[in-house]
């Protein structure tokens, strides 16, 4: 469930939740979106600062950006869809198709420079899982 803050953000702003069933559905009807993966506000307290930057975020980008809240019981499986690295995290597509992601709390020039740059980029393929190598010498 998610906190009081996100709950009232989504019914004052009508932002619709979306899961693993109705994403793709959604993704496919809008030009350009930004996702809201919060999880868990208790272990992310972040998630509730985002959630009030979130919406000024969008007037200052209105027009050009459809806002959703990714729901919490899908957060994990559509995690490994984009890969991002922290939590809370915005994830930009196009049609679709990744075009970046901002995580965590940023400043206010941060945000603003981060998603004119994510808007302007063309779709590419979300980052890679990144796995620690460690190398491993034989005994001589």
């Amino acid at each position: 469930m998610p906190s009081p803050l996100i709950r009232d953000m989504i019914d004052k702003y009508h932002y619709p939740v979306l899961g693993s069933d109705d994403i793709d559905k959604f993704l496919a009807s809008h030009d350009d979106v930004v996702l809201f993966f919060a999880e868990n506000p208790m272990n992310y307290p972040e998630s509730n600062d985002v959630a009030v930057v979130l919406p000024e975020l969008m007037k200052v980008f209105e027009g050009r950006l459809t806002t959703a809240v990714i729901s919490q019981t899908s957060e994990r499986e559509l995690f490994r869809r984009y890969n991002f690295k922290g939590w809370p995290s915005l994830v930009f597509v196009r049609r679709g198709e990744y075009l970046g992601v901002i995580s965590r709390v940023q400043d206010w020039h941060v945000y603003i420079d981060m998603i004119e740059d994510i808007l302007r980029a063309e779709p590419s393929a979300p980052p890679a899982i990144e796995i620690p190598l460690v190398q491993v010498q034989a005994n001589q």
